[in-house]
Protein backbone atom coordinates (compact mmCIF):
# COMPACT_ATOMS: atom_id res chain seq x y z
CA UNK A 1 0.00 0.00 0.00
CA UNK A 2 1.00 3.64 0.39
CA UNK A 3 3.83 4.88 2.55
CA UNK A 4 2.96 7.06 5.53
CA UNK A 5 3.98 10.17 3.59
CA UNK A 6 1.92 9.16 0.57
CA UNK A 7 -1.11 8.43 2.75
CA UNK A 8 -0.84 11.87 4.33
CA UNK A 9 -0.60 13.45 0.87
CA UNK A 10 -3.72 11.57 -0.29
CA UNK A 11 -5.72 12.68 2.77
CA UNK A 12 -4.67 16.26 2.07
CA UNK A 13 -5.89 16.01 -1.54
CA UNK A 14 -9.18 14.43 -0.43
CA UNK A 15 -9.89 16.91 2.36
CA UNK A 16 -11.85 19.41 0.22
CA UNK A 17 -14.24 16.64 -0.83
CA UNK A 18 -14.77 15.06 2.59
CA UNK A 19 -15.88 18.11 4.49
CA UNK A 20 -19.41 18.17 3.10
CA UNK A 21 -21.03 16.00 5.74
CA UNK A 22 -20.59 12.78 3.83
CA UNK A 23 -18.39 9.90 4.98
CA UNK A 24 -16.08 8.23 2.48
CA UNK A 25 -13.54 5.44 2.65
CA UNK A 26 -10.26 6.20 0.88
CA UNK A 27 -9.18 2.58 0.47
CA UNK A 28 -10.14 2.12 -3.18
CA UNK A 29 -8.75 5.55 -4.04
CA UNK A 30 -5.47 4.58 -2.36
CA UNK A 31 -5.23 1.47 -4.55
CA UNK A 32 -5.82 3.57 -7.67
CA UNK A 33 -3.22 6.16 -6.69
CA UNK A 34 -0.64 3.56 -5.71
CA UNK A 35 -0.40 2.51 -9.35
CA UNK A 36 -0.06 6.06 -10.73
CA UNK A 37 2.61 8.81 -10.54
CA UNK A 38 1.93 11.27 -7.73
CA UNK A 39 1.66 14.18 -10.15
CA UNK A 40 -1.55 12.55 -11.47
CA UNK A 41 -3.12 12.12 -8.05
CA UNK A 42 -5.07 15.43 -8.02
CA UNK A 43 -6.79 14.42 -11.27
CA UNK A 44 -7.55 10.92 -9.95
CA UNK A 45 -8.94 12.30 -6.69
CA UNK A 46 -11.19 14.75 -8.52
CA UNK A 47 -12.52 12.03 -10.83
CA UNK A 48 -13.08 9.65 -7.93
CA UNK A 49 -15.15 12.07 -5.86
CA UNK A 50 -17.08 13.31 -8.88
CA UNK A 51 -18.20 9.74 -9.44
CA UNK A 52 -19.16 9.36 -5.79
CA UNK A 53 -21.14 12.57 -5.78
CA UNK A 54 -22.99 11.44 -8.89
CA UNK A 55 -24.18 8.43 -6.94
CA UNK A 56 -26.83 10.45 -5.19
CA UNK A 57 -27.45 11.66 -1.68
CA UNK A 58 -29.44 8.78 -0.25
CA UNK A 59 -32.91 9.98 -1.25
CA UNK A 60 -33.92 6.78 -3.08
CA UNK A 61 -37.33 5.30 -2.41
CA UNK A 62 -37.71 1.91 -0.74
CA UNK A 63 -38.56 0.38 -4.11
CA UNK A 64 -35.42 1.84 -5.68
CA UNK A 65 -33.30 0.49 -2.83
CA UNK A 66 -34.77 -3.00 -3.11
CA UNK A 67 -34.27 -2.98 -6.86
CA UNK A 68 -30.55 -2.24 -6.72
CA UNK A 69 -29.33 -3.49 -3.35
CA UNK A 70 -26.67 -6.24 -3.19
CA UNK A 71 -24.96 -8.04 -0.34
CA UNK A 72 -21.40 -6.76 -0.23
CA UNK A 73 -18.13 -7.76 1.44
CA UNK A 74 -15.93 -4.87 2.52
CA UNK A 75 -12.42 -4.87 3.99
CA UNK A 76 -12.51 -4.02 7.68
CA UNK A 77 -9.91 -1.28 7.24
CA UNK A 78 -12.33 0.59 4.97
CA UNK A 79 -14.79 1.04 7.84
CA UNK A 80 -13.73 4.22 9.62
CA UNK A 81 -15.08 5.14 13.07
CA UNK A 82 -17.51 7.55 11.41
CA UNK A 83 -18.77 4.80 9.11
CA UNK A 84 -19.25 2.46 12.07
CA UNK A 85 -21.66 4.94 13.57
CA UNK A 86 -23.59 5.24 10.32
CA UNK A 87 -23.73 1.48 9.62
CA UNK A 88 -24.82 -0.19 12.85
CA UNK A 89 -26.52 -2.93 10.83
CA UNK A 90 -23.21 -4.09 9.28
CA UNK A 91 -21.34 -6.98 10.88
CA UNK A 92 -17.92 -8.57 10.79
CA UNK A 93 -18.24 -12.00 9.15
CA UNK A 94 -14.58 -13.02 9.46
CA UNK A 95 -11.21 -11.47 10.18
CA UNK A 96 -10.70 -8.76 7.58
CA UNK A 97 -14.24 -8.85 6.17
CA UNK A 98 -17.39 -6.86 6.90
CA UNK A 99 -20.86 -7.63 5.54
CA UNK A 100 -22.88 -4.64 4.37
CA UNK A 101 -25.48 -3.65 1.80
CA UNK A 102 -24.56 -1.70 -1.32
CA UNK A 103 -26.71 0.01 -3.93
CA UNK A 104 -25.64 -0.66 -7.51
CA UNK A 105 -26.07 2.50 -9.57
CA UNK A 106 -25.17 3.33 -13.19
CA UNK A 107 -22.11 5.43 -12.31
CA UNK A 108 -20.95 3.93 -9.02
CA UNK A 109 -21.84 1.85 -5.97
CA UNK A 110 -23.11 3.40 -2.73
CA UNK A 111 -22.82 1.66 0.63
CA UNK A 112 -26.13 1.88 2.48
CA UNK A 113 -26.41 3.51 5.87
CA UNK A 114 -28.82 2.88 8.72
CA UNK A 115 -31.47 5.34 7.41
CA UNK A 116 -31.45 3.48 4.09
CA UNK A 117 -31.99 0.17 5.87
CA UNK A 118 -34.80 1.59 7.96
CA UNK A 119 -36.48 3.02 4.87
CA UNK A 120 -36.50 -0.28 2.96
CA UNK A 121 -36.89 -2.67 5.91
CA UNK A 122 -34.12 -4.95 7.18
CA UNK A 123 -35.78 -8.27 6.26
CA UNK A 124 -36.93 -7.09 2.84
CA UNK A 125 -33.51 -5.61 2.14
CA UNK A 126 -31.79 -8.88 3.07
CA UNK A 127 -33.94 -10.94 0.71
CA UNK A 128 -33.48 -8.49 -2.16
CA UNK A 129 -29.73 -8.21 -1.56
CA UNK A 130 -29.34 -11.99 -1.78
CA UNK A 131 -31.50 -12.30 -4.90
CA UNK A 132 -29.72 -9.49 -6.72
CA UNK A 133 -26.28 -10.78 -5.75
CA UNK A 134 -26.95 -14.26 -7.06
CA UNK A 135 -28.05 -12.77 -10.40
CA UNK A 136 -24.65 -11.15 -10.93
CA UNK A 137 -23.05 -12.82 -13.97
CA UNK A 138 -19.67 -14.49 -13.49
CA UNK A 139 -17.03 -16.33 -15.47
CA UNK A 140 -15.61 -19.62 -14.21
CA UNK A 141 -12.25 -21.23 -14.85
CA UNK A 142 -10.34 -24.13 -13.31
CA UNK A 143 -6.79 -23.15 -12.40
CA UNK A 144 -3.95 -25.50 -11.45
CA UNK A 145 -0.95 -23.73 -9.98
CA UNK A 146 2.19 -25.61 -11.03
CA UNK A 147 0.05 -28.65 -11.82
CA UNK A 148 -0.95 -29.27 -8.22
CA UNK A 149 -4.32 -28.63 -6.58
CA UNK A 150 -7.20 -27.54 -8.79
CA UNK A 151 -8.65 -24.15 -7.89
CA UNK A 152 -12.08 -22.93 -8.99
CA UNK A 153 -11.62 -19.31 -10.09
CA UNK A 154 -14.74 -17.13 -10.36
CA UNK A 155 -14.42 -13.62 -11.77
CA UNK A 156 -16.31 -10.89 -13.60
CA UNK A 157 -16.75 -7.18 -14.25
CA UNK A 158 -19.14 -6.65 -11.38
CA UNK A 159 -17.71 -5.36 -8.08
CA UNK A 160 -20.00 -7.85 -6.33
CA UNK A 161 -18.39 -11.06 -7.63
CA UNK A 162 -16.26 -11.74 -4.54
CA UNK A 163 -19.26 -11.12 -2.29
CA UNK A 164 -20.75 -14.36 -3.62
CA UNK A 165 -18.37 -16.08 -1.17
CA UNK A 166 -21.06 -15.34 1.41
CA UNK A 167 -23.19 -17.94 -0.36
CA UNK A 168 -20.45 -20.25 -1.59
CA UNK A 169 -22.53 -23.42 -1.56
CA UNK A 170 -24.97 -21.96 -4.09
CA UNK A 171 -22.15 -20.51 -6.19
CA UNK A 172 -20.25 -23.81 -6.25
CA UNK A 173 -23.30 -25.68 -7.48
CA UNK A 174 -23.88 -23.01 -10.14
CA UNK A 175 -20.36 -23.04 -11.61
CA UNK A 176 -19.29 -26.68 -11.06
CA UNK A 177 -22.61 -28.50 -11.01
CA UNK A 178 -21.67 -30.15 -7.71
CA UNK A 179 -22.49 -29.42 -4.09
CA UNK A 180 -19.73 -28.57 -1.65
CA UNK A 181 -18.66 -31.46 0.59
CA UNK A 182 -19.52 -31.69 4.27
CA UNK A 183 -16.05 -30.37 5.14
CA UNK A 184 -16.69 -27.20 3.12
CA UNK A 185 -14.08 -25.40 1.04
CA UNK A 186 -11.06 -23.15 1.22
CA UNK A 187 -11.79 -19.77 -0.36
CA UNK A 188 -10.04 -16.47 -1.07
CA UNK A 189 -11.53 -13.09 -1.98
CA UNK A 190 -8.49 -11.01 -2.98
CA UNK A 191 -10.43 -8.38 -4.96
CA UNK A 192 -14.02 -7.33 -5.45
CA UNK A 193 -14.02 -8.90 -8.90
CA UNK A 194 -12.46 -12.26 -8.03
CA UNK A 195 -12.79 -15.23 -5.73
CA UNK A 196 -11.29 -18.70 -5.86
CA UNK A 197 -12.15 -21.81 -3.90
CA UNK A 198 -11.12 -25.42 -3.45
CA UNK A 199 -13.61 -28.01 -2.13
CA UNK A 200 -12.16 -30.02 0.77
CA UNK A 201 -12.55 -33.55 -0.59
CA UNK A 202 -9.11 -35.18 -0.62
CA UNK A 203 -5.43 -34.82 0.13
CA UNK A 204 -4.93 -32.17 -2.56
CA UNK A 205 -6.09 -29.72 0.10
CA UNK A 206 -2.52 -29.76 1.46
CA UNK A 207 -1.35 -28.11 -1.76
CA UNK A 208 -4.48 -26.00 -2.18
CA UNK A 209 -4.09 -24.13 1.09
CA UNK A 210 -0.65 -22.86 0.08
CA UNK A 211 -1.61 -22.31 -3.56
CA UNK A 212 -4.62 -20.22 -2.55
CA UNK A 213 -2.50 -18.15 -0.18
CA UNK A 214 -0.06 -17.39 -2.99
CA UNK A 215 -2.88 -16.72 -5.46
CA UNK A 216 -4.72 -14.39 -3.07
CA UNK A 217 -1.70 -12.36 -2.07
CA UNK A 218 -0.68 -11.77 -5.69
CA UNK A 219 -4.16 -10.67 -6.77
CA UNK A 220 -4.63 -8.53 -3.66
CA UNK A 221 -1.39 -6.66 -4.25
CA UNK A 222 -2.21 -6.09 -7.91
CA UNK A 223 -5.63 -4.54 -7.17
CA UNK A 224 -7.53 -2.32 -7.69
CA UNK A 225 -10.57 -3.20 -5.67
CA UNK A 226 -8.43 -5.09 -3.16
CA UNK A 227 -10.51 -6.92 -0.58
CA UNK A 228 -8.49 -9.41 1.50
CA UNK A 229 -5.21 -11.35 1.15
CA UNK A 230 -6.40 -14.00 3.62
CA UNK A 231 -7.35 -17.64 3.10
CA UNK A 232 -10.74 -18.54 4.58
CA UNK A 233 -12.50 -21.76 5.47
CA UNK A 234 -16.12 -21.81 4.32
CA UNK A 235 -17.95 -24.30 6.52
CA UNK A 236 -21.65 -24.63 7.32
CA UNK A 237 -22.44 -21.21 5.94
CA UNK A 238 -19.71 -19.27 7.75
CA UNK A 239 -16.21 -17.99 7.00
CA UNK A 240 -13.19 -18.49 9.26
CA UNK A 241 -9.82 -16.89 8.53
CA UNK A 242 -6.85 -19.25 8.42
CA UNK A 243 -4.36 -16.44 7.85
CA UNK A 244 -2.61 -14.78 10.76
CA UNK A 245 -0.98 -11.44 9.92
CA UNK A 246 1.85 -10.09 12.05
CA UNK A 247 1.45 -6.36 11.56
CA UNK A 248 4.85 -5.56 13.07
CA UNK A 249 6.80 -7.70 10.61
CA UNK A 250 4.15 -7.69 7.86
CA UNK A 251 4.41 -11.49 7.61
CA UNK A 252 1.66 -13.99 6.96
CA UNK A 253 1.19 -17.49 8.37
CA UNK A 254 -1.53 -20.12 8.00
CA UNK A 255 -3.03 -21.51 11.22
CA UNK A 256 -6.10 -23.72 10.65
CA UNK A 257 -8.39 -24.18 13.66
CA UNK A 258 -8.23 -27.62 15.37
CA UNK A 259 -11.39 -28.92 13.67
CA UNK A 260 -10.10 -28.13 10.19
CA UNK A 261 -6.60 -29.35 11.02
CA UNK A 262 -8.06 -32.72 11.97
CA UNK A 263 -9.97 -32.88 8.69
CA UNK A 264 -6.85 -31.98 6.70
CA UNK A 265 -4.71 -34.60 8.44
CA UNK A 266 -7.37 -37.26 7.91
CA UNK A 267 -7.79 -36.51 4.21
CA UNK A 268 -4.05 -36.39 3.54
CA UNK A 269 -3.48 -39.77 5.21
CA UNK A 270 -6.48 -41.36 3.46
CA UNK A 271 -5.27 -39.98 0.16
CA UNK A 272 -1.71 -41.19 0.57
CA UNK A 273 -3.01 -44.68 1.34
CA UNK A 274 -5.06 -44.72 -1.87
CA UNK A 275 -8.39 -44.92 -0.06
CA UNK A 276 -10.17 -41.99 -1.73
CA UNK A 277 -11.96 -42.76 -4.97
CA UNK A 278 -11.89 -39.17 -6.19
CA UNK A 279 -8.10 -39.14 -6.27
CA UNK A 280 -7.61 -42.49 -8.03
CA UNK A 281 -5.14 -42.55 -10.94
CA UNK A 282 -6.41 -42.59 -14.49
CA UNK A 283 -4.56 -45.82 -15.28
CA UNK A 284 -3.98 -48.98 -13.28
CA UNK A 285 -0.45 -49.32 -11.87
CA UNK A 286 2.12 -51.36 -13.78
CA UNK A 287 2.45 -54.56 -11.76
CA UNK A 288 6.05 -55.28 -12.80
CA UNK A 289 7.11 -51.78 -11.86
CA UNK A 290 5.19 -51.92 -8.58
CA UNK A 291 6.79 -55.30 -7.81
CA UNK A 292 10.28 -53.84 -8.22
CA UNK A 293 9.29 -50.77 -6.20
CA UNK A 294 8.15 -53.02 -3.36
CA UNK A 295 11.27 -55.19 -3.57
CA UNK A 296 13.48 -52.11 -3.48
CA UNK A 297 11.60 -50.75 -0.46
CA UNK A 298 12.23 -54.01 1.40
CA UNK A 299 15.91 -54.03 0.42
CA UNK A 300 16.37 -50.52 1.82
CA UNK A 301 15.17 -51.65 5.24
CA UNK A 302 18.60 -53.12 5.96
CA UNK A 303 19.93 -49.55 6.05
CA UNK A 304 16.84 -47.63 7.21
CA UNK A 305 14.03 -49.37 9.08
CA UNK A 306 12.04 -46.13 9.10
CA UNK A 307 10.81 -47.08 5.62
CA UNK A 308 8.87 -50.11 6.87
CA UNK A 309 5.53 -48.30 6.75
CA UNK A 310 6.08 -47.30 3.13
CA UNK A 311 7.20 -50.84 2.26
CA UNK A 312 4.00 -52.26 3.77
CA UNK A 313 1.88 -49.73 1.87
CA UNK A 314 3.63 -50.66 -1.37
CA UNK A 315 3.18 -54.40 -0.78
CA UNK A 316 -0.49 -53.93 0.08
CA UNK A 317 -1.00 -51.89 -3.08
CA UNK A 318 0.71 -54.65 -5.07
CA UNK A 319 -1.49 -57.34 -3.52
CA UNK A 320 -4.61 -55.43 -4.50
CA UNK A 321 -3.27 -54.59 -7.96
CA UNK A 322 -2.66 -58.26 -8.78
CA UNK A 323 -6.40 -58.85 -8.41
CA UNK A 324 -7.01 -56.79 -11.55
CA UNK A 325 -5.46 -59.58 -13.65
CA UNK A 326 -5.87 -62.46 -11.21
CA UNK A 327 -9.13 -61.73 -9.35
CA UNK A 328 -9.29 -65.16 -7.70
CA UNK A 329 -5.59 -65.18 -6.64
CA UNK A 330 -5.01 -68.59 -8.19
CA UNK A 331 -1.46 -67.84 -9.38
CA UNK A 332 1.75 -67.68 -7.39
CA UNK A 333 2.77 -64.05 -8.11
CA UNK A 334 -0.47 -62.77 -6.61
CA UNK A 335 -0.08 -64.98 -3.54
CA UNK A 336 3.50 -63.80 -3.09
CA UNK A 337 2.27 -60.22 -2.97
CA UNK A 338 -0.37 -61.04 -0.36
CA UNK A 339 2.09 -63.03 1.73
CA UNK A 340 4.66 -60.23 1.59
CA UNK A 341 2.04 -57.73 2.69
CA UNK A 342 1.24 -60.00 5.65
CA UNK A 343 4.91 -60.15 6.61
CA UNK A 344 5.45 -56.41 6.39
CA UNK A 345 2.17 -55.47 8.08
CA UNK A 346 2.79 -57.62 11.13
CA UNK A 347 6.46 -56.56 11.26
CA UNK A 348 5.40 -52.91 11.24
CA UNK A 349 3.26 -53.28 14.35
CA UNK A 350 4.71 -56.24 16.24
CA UNK A 351 8.32 -56.51 15.08
CA UNK A 352 9.85 -59.50 13.28
CA UNK A 353 12.80 -61.86 13.11
CA UNK A 354 14.89 -61.94 9.92
CA UNK A 355 12.93 -63.59 7.10
CA UNK A 356 12.73 -63.78 3.33
CA UNK A 357 10.06 -62.01 1.30
CA UNK A 358 9.30 -63.59 -2.07
CA UNK A 359 7.95 -61.58 -4.99
CA UNK A 360 8.13 -64.02 -7.88
CA UNK A 361 11.79 -64.34 -8.85
CA UNK A 362 12.73 -61.49 -6.53
CA UNK A 363 13.73 -62.54 -3.02
CA UNK A 364 14.46 -59.84 -0.47
CA UNK A 365 15.63 -60.18 3.11
CA UNK A 366 13.51 -58.52 5.76
CA UNK A 367 15.90 -57.73 8.62
CA UNK A 368 15.11 -58.11 12.29
CA UNK A 369 12.68 -55.37 13.28
CA UNK A 370 11.86 -54.28 16.85
CA UNK A 371 8.26 -53.92 17.97
CA UNK A 372 7.74 -50.18 17.56
CA UNK A 373 4.15 -49.77 16.33
CA UNK A 374 3.40 -46.45 14.64
CA UNK A 375 0.37 -44.31 15.44
CA UNK A 376 -1.45 -45.34 12.25
CA UNK A 377 -4.78 -46.91 13.15
CA UNK A 378 -5.99 -47.67 9.64
CA UNK A 379 -2.67 -49.31 8.75
CA UNK A 380 -3.20 -51.55 11.79
CA UNK A 381 -6.61 -52.49 10.41
CA UNK A 382 -5.03 -53.29 7.03
CA UNK A 383 -2.44 -55.49 8.75
CA UNK A 384 -5.17 -57.20 10.77
CA UNK A 385 -7.52 -57.73 7.83
CA UNK A 386 -4.83 -59.19 5.60
CA UNK A 387 -3.65 -61.50 8.39
CA UNK A 388 -7.24 -62.73 8.81
CA UNK A 389 -7.56 -63.34 5.07
CA UNK A 390 -4.27 -65.28 4.99
CA UNK A 391 -5.21 -67.22 8.17
CA UNK A 392 -2.21 -66.06 10.17
CA UNK A 393 -3.31 -66.93 13.71
CA UNK A 394 0.04 -66.27 15.41
CA UNK A 395 0.38 -62.88 13.75
CA UNK A 396 -3.20 -61.99 14.69
CA UNK A 397 -2.44 -62.83 18.30
CA UNK A 398 0.51 -60.45 18.25
CA UNK A 399 -1.50 -57.73 16.49
CA UNK A 400 -4.22 -57.84 19.13
CA UNK A 401 -1.57 -57.01 21.75
CA UNK A 402 -0.59 -53.73 20.08
CA UNK A 403 -1.44 -51.10 22.74
CA UNK A 404 -4.53 -49.10 21.90
CA UNK A 405 -2.87 -46.14 23.61
CA UNK A 406 -0.30 -46.05 20.80
CA UNK A 407 -2.93 -46.11 18.06
CA UNK A 408 -4.91 -43.46 19.91
CA UNK A 409 -2.08 -41.04 19.16
CA UNK A 410 -3.20 -41.05 15.51
CA UNK A 411 -4.80 -37.61 15.25
CA UNK A 412 -6.00 -38.14 11.69
CA UNK A 413 -8.90 -40.47 12.49
CA UNK A 414 -12.40 -40.32 13.88
CA UNK A 415 -13.16 -41.96 17.21
CA UNK A 416 -15.07 -44.87 15.68
CA UNK A 417 -11.86 -46.28 14.16
CA UNK A 418 -10.36 -46.75 17.62
CA UNK A 419 -13.56 -48.30 18.96
CA UNK A 420 -13.52 -50.73 16.04
CA UNK A 421 -9.93 -51.74 16.75
CA UNK A 422 -10.83 -52.14 20.43
CA UNK A 423 -13.73 -54.39 19.40
CA UNK A 424 -11.51 -56.63 17.28
CA UNK A 425 -8.79 -56.86 19.93
CA UNK A 426 -11.36 -57.69 22.60
CA UNK A 427 -12.97 -60.36 20.44
CA UNK A 428 -9.61 -61.91 19.51
CA UNK A 429 -8.65 -62.03 23.19
CA UNK A 430 -11.73 -64.23 23.76
CA UNK A 431 -13.12 -61.83 26.32
CA UNK A 432 -16.79 -62.18 27.39
CA UNK A 433 -19.20 -61.46 24.57
CA UNK A 434 -20.84 -58.73 26.64
CA UNK A 435 -17.55 -56.81 26.48
CA UNK A 436 -17.35 -57.30 22.73
CA UNK A 437 -20.92 -56.11 22.21
CA UNK A 438 -20.35 -53.03 24.37
CA UNK A 439 -17.37 -52.02 22.26
CA UNK A 440 -19.19 -52.82 19.03
CA UNK A 441 -22.07 -50.56 20.08
CA UNK A 442 -19.56 -47.79 20.77
CA UNK A 443 -18.21 -48.27 17.25
CA UNK A 444 -21.68 -48.01 15.76
CA UNK A 445 -22.58 -44.92 17.77
CA UNK A 446 -19.40 -43.02 16.94
CA UNK A 447 -19.59 -43.87 13.24
CA UNK A 448 -22.98 -42.18 12.86
CA UNK A 449 -22.95 -39.26 10.39
CA UNK A 450 -23.31 -36.60 13.08
CA UNK A 451 -20.33 -38.03 15.00
CA UNK A 452 -17.88 -38.25 12.09
CA UNK A 453 -15.86 -35.09 11.52
CA UNK A 454 -12.65 -36.10 9.73
CA UNK A 455 -13.28 -38.78 7.11
CA UNK A 456 -15.63 -38.13 4.16
CA UNK A 457 -19.13 -39.38 4.95
CA UNK A 458 -19.41 -41.50 1.79
CA UNK A 459 -16.10 -43.23 2.58
CA UNK A 460 -17.27 -44.03 6.09
CA UNK A 461 -20.69 -45.28 5.02
CA UNK A 462 -19.72 -47.20 1.90
CA UNK A 463 -16.29 -48.56 2.87
CA UNK A 464 -15.10 -48.15 6.44
CA UNK A 465 -18.31 -49.13 8.23
CA UNK A 466 -19.07 -52.25 6.20
CA UNK A 467 -16.77 -54.65 8.13
CA UNK A 468 -18.46 -53.42 11.32
CA UNK A 469 -21.90 -54.30 9.98
CA UNK A 470 -20.64 -57.71 8.87
CA UNK A 471 -19.00 -58.41 12.23
CA UNK A 472 -22.30 -57.62 13.93
CA UNK A 473 -23.99 -60.37 11.88
CA UNK A 474 -21.03 -62.67 12.37
CA UNK A 475 -21.14 -62.71 16.17
CA UNK A 476 -24.92 -63.26 16.18
CA UNK A 477 -24.32 -66.32 13.95
CA UNK A 478 -27.19 -65.21 11.72
CA UNK A 479 -26.28 -66.80 8.38
CA UNK A 480 -29.02 -65.15 6.34
CA UNK A 481 -28.40 -61.70 7.80
CA UNK A 482 -24.67 -62.07 7.17
CA UNK A 483 -25.25 -63.06 3.55
CA UNK A 484 -27.51 -60.05 3.06
CA UNK A 485 -25.00 -57.71 4.71
CA UNK A 486 -22.17 -59.11 2.56
CA UNK A 487 -24.14 -58.50 -0.62
CA UNK A 488 -24.83 -54.96 0.55
CA UNK A 489 -21.17 -54.35 1.46
CA UNK A 490 -19.98 -55.43 -1.98
CA UNK A 491 -22.62 -53.26 -3.64
CA UNK A 492 -21.43 -50.30 -1.58
CA UNK A 493 -17.84 -51.04 -2.59
CA UNK A 494 -18.89 -50.97 -6.25
CA UNK A 495 -20.79 -47.72 -5.75
CA UNK A 496 -17.87 -46.01 -4.05
CA UNK A 497 -15.17 -47.04 -6.53
CA UNK A 498 -17.19 -47.23 -9.75
CA UNK A 499 -14.92 -48.14 -12.66
CA UNK A 500 -11.80 -46.80 -10.95
CA UNK A 501 -8.54 -48.63 -11.80
CA UNK A 502 -7.19 -47.93 -8.29
CA UNK A 503 -5.71 -51.00 -6.55
CA UNK A 504 -8.07 -50.73 -3.57
CA UNK A 505 -11.01 -50.82 -5.97
CA UNK A 506 -10.11 -54.42 -6.84
CA UNK A 507 -10.69 -55.97 -3.42
CA UNK A 508 -13.10 -55.16 -0.60
CA UNK A 509 -10.48 -55.92 2.04
CA UNK A 510 -12.54 -55.42 5.20
CA UNK A 511 -15.53 -57.44 3.93
CA UNK A 512 -13.10 -60.10 2.63
CA UNK A 513 -11.66 -60.46 6.14
CA UNK A 514 -15.12 -60.82 7.68
CA UNK A 515 -16.17 -63.27 4.95
CA UNK A 516 -13.03 -65.32 5.63
CA UNK A 517 -13.94 -65.56 9.31
CA UNK A 518 -17.50 -66.52 8.38
CA UNK A 519 -16.24 -69.21 5.99
CA UNK A 520 -14.05 -70.68 8.71
CA UNK A 521 -17.02 -70.64 11.11
CA UNK A 522 -19.08 -72.69 8.65
CA UNK A 523 -21.24 -69.92 7.21
CA UNK A 524 -22.48 -70.71 3.70
CA UNK A 525 -20.47 -67.95 1.98
CA UNK A 526 -21.14 -67.92 -1.76
CA UNK A 527 -18.07 -68.42 -3.95
CA UNK A 528 -17.10 -66.36 -7.00
CA UNK A 529 -18.09 -62.95 -5.70
CA UNK A 530 -16.63 -59.83 -7.26
CA UNK A 531 -14.12 -58.10 -4.97
CA UNK A 532 -13.64 -61.32 -2.92
CA UNK A 533 -10.71 -63.42 -4.28
CA UNK A 534 -12.11 -66.95 -4.30
CA UNK A 535 -8.92 -68.86 -3.49
CA UNK A 536 -8.13 -66.65 -0.54
CA UNK A 537 -11.67 -66.89 0.80
CA UNK A 538 -11.85 -70.70 0.59
CA UNK A 539 -8.19 -71.17 1.65
CA UNK A 540 -7.21 -72.98 -1.59
CA UNK A 541 -4.29 -70.62 -2.22
CA UNK A 542 -3.24 -70.16 1.43
CA UNK A 543 0.32 -71.34 2.00
CA UNK A 544 2.86 -70.97 4.78
CA UNK A 545 4.11 -67.42 5.24
CA UNK A 546 7.74 -67.10 6.43
CA UNK A 547 8.23 -65.68 9.90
Amino acid sequence: MLTAAQAAHLRELAAPYTGNGHIYSLQNLAHICRRAPEDRWPELVETHFARLQAAGRGAESAAELLSGVHARLLPTESITPDLVGAMRYARVVADGLVFAYALDQPATVRILTDPDVERAGLEELGEAAYTNLMRVPVEHEEVAIEGRALLQSVYGDSPFVASKALFLSELAREVTGEALPEAGALVVVPTRHLLAFHPIVDGSVADAINDLAQYALGAYQDGPGALSPRVYWWHRGGLTSLTVIDTETNTFSLQPPPELLGILKGLVRLDRAGRLAGRAPVDAPDIDQLTHTTADAIARLTQDRAGLGDAFASALELAHAHCAVDPDVDRLPAWDAWATAVQLGSALFTGAQPQECHLGDLVRQLPAVPAEPPADARAWLDAFYIAVVCRQSARLERLRLVPLEVLRQDDSIDEYVLHWIDTLQTYWAERPMDDVVEKLLATMTTSAPDAVTRAPKNFVNLIDYQPVALFHRLITRDHDAFAEALTEALAHHATYWGDSPAPRARVALGPLAMASLAYDYGFPVAAKRQYLPTYLLDRTRIEDVPG
